[in-house]
């Protein structure tokens, strides 16, 4: 029997490299750089022993007297109703040395006066690489969410979450525009590189009453026939299929008969409805699609 509107005629199912779970890392590295160029702060390096000085525009001649030499930029300053703010560069032959080399300039590195973006950034990046090598399928996910749940009880009635938030709140981590745009642009590339190229040299197109598989990238393709043929979903694992994968999967698909075969085609994606199709197709035409 041959294919009708209701089924397709084939169905290509690509199996992809774990680098796919790997985009909230250089999607929040894009949200923190654009907050971080928002923000408008800038990074001011300058050599050990530097102070933060501040003076009334009423001390505005003794402070020039006394500093006009090692900051000149002060003679700039016009007298008005406030105080000002200046840094203050600690004098020896290494630090005039530096500034004969290269003189002092206005900031230009970009970079949040908010400690959160980095840490935010930081914990997303791990959080992904442990997700993605460390597989947690059927059982092991629900009890590692038991887990969690039950350790903030504990850490609740124990009271050591304000600890824990206050040891957090603590940790400065700080990255400028450059930083999270090399990350993420390199990263980026990379994916989609991976995703739209290299992922698509293995695959499996299931056709009427036969399938044609690509194991390896650059390897030729081999046709099987569709008699037999049994499709297997393995377990979720809950963060990397549904969390990161957006309803990914593994598939493992095996024929029978003489010579039977194996072949395992890993983070599907989309693969329940990818799955209802080879189905609707295999049994239109004849095949023995199991689940």
């Amino acid at each position: 029997m041959a294919p009708t509107a209701s089924a397709p005629k084939e169905v290509t199912v690509v199996a992809h490299s774990t680098l796919f779970y790997w985009w909230p890392v250089w999607a929040v590295g894009f949200i923190m750089a654009l907050i971080t160029y928002i923000d408008g702060t800038m990074l001011a390096v300058v050599p050990p022993g530097s102070k933060r000085a501040t003076f009334p525009d009423t001390a505005k001649p003794e402070y020039v007297e006394k500093y006009q030499d090692s900051v000149p930029e002060v003679n700039k300053i016009q007298p008005k109703e406030g105080k000002y703010s200046v840094l203050v560069l600690k004098e020896s032959d290494k630090t005039l040395k530096d500034q004969e080399k290269n003189p002092a300039r206005d900031p230009v590195i970009h970079i949040s006066r908010k400690k959160s973006l980095g840490v935010i950034f930081c914990v997303t990046l791990l959080l992904v690489v442990v997700i993605t090598n460390v597989p947690l399928r059927g059982l092991w996910s629900v009890i590692v969410i038991g887990l969690i749940i039950a350790l903030s009880i504990i850490f609740a009635l124990a009271g050591w979450w304000d600890t824990i938030f206050a040891a957090i709140s603590a940790l400065d981590i700080r990255i400028n525009v450059g930083g999270y745009l090399t990350i993420s642009i390199a990263l980026l590339i990379a994916w989609l590189i991976t995703f739209f190229f290299f992922d698509r040299q293995t695959y499996i197109i299931f056709e009427a009453n036969r399938f044609r598989v690509c194991s390896e990238i650059g390897g030729g393709e081999q046709i099987y026939d569709t008699r037999g043929l049994t499709l297997e979903r393995q377990k979720g694992d809950l963060f990397r299929h549904y969390v990161l994968g957006l309803g990914s999967g593994d598939l493992v698909v095996r024929t029978t008969g003489a010579q039977a075969h194996h072949f395992d085609l890993p983070n599907v994606l989309f693969i329940k409805s990818k799955m209802q199709a080879i189905n609707a197709l295999l049994n239109l035409t004849g095949g023995e699609g199991k689940r």
